[in-house]
């Protein structure tokens, strides 16, 4: 009984650490994907102000939208054909790794709570 319980801690764990994605990881893809050049040096300052800020979102939320354009038009999909060609390339582990690291970048976001 205590090998299954240690076994079964030890998969959440596993899980965990996986569900979170690799941040050194999503650094090395986001620089190889030139994300910075529409969304800014710091992921605080797109280029464009109808593009989104990314540093700090949460990774759930940019794994999902990044995930969406990969879809493209569809059930469940996003329109864009420069993110759509971004993300084409893309495994879900790298989605992830994505994620995790933008997600853990400094933000200027602002919740409007004061």
């Amino acid at each position: 009984m205590k090998k299954m319980i240690i076994a079964l801690a030890a998969a959440v764990v596993s899980f965990n650490a996986a569900a979170g994605g690799n941040i050194a990881s999503g650094e090395a893809l986001v620089k190889k994907y030139s994300c910075a050049a529409c969304h800014g040096a710091d992921f605080n300052k797109p280029v464009d102000p109808s593009y989104p800020k990314l540093a700090g979102q949460h990774p759930d939320y940019l794994a999902h939208a990044l995930t969406a354009y990969k879809r493209g038009d569809g059930a469940n999909g996003r329109s864009n054909p420069i993110m759509g060609g971004q993300v084409k390339p893309l495994s879900n582990k790298d989605i992830v790794d994505i994620a995790a690291y933008l997600g853990s970048l400094p933000s200027t976001l602002a919740t409007g709570h004061r």
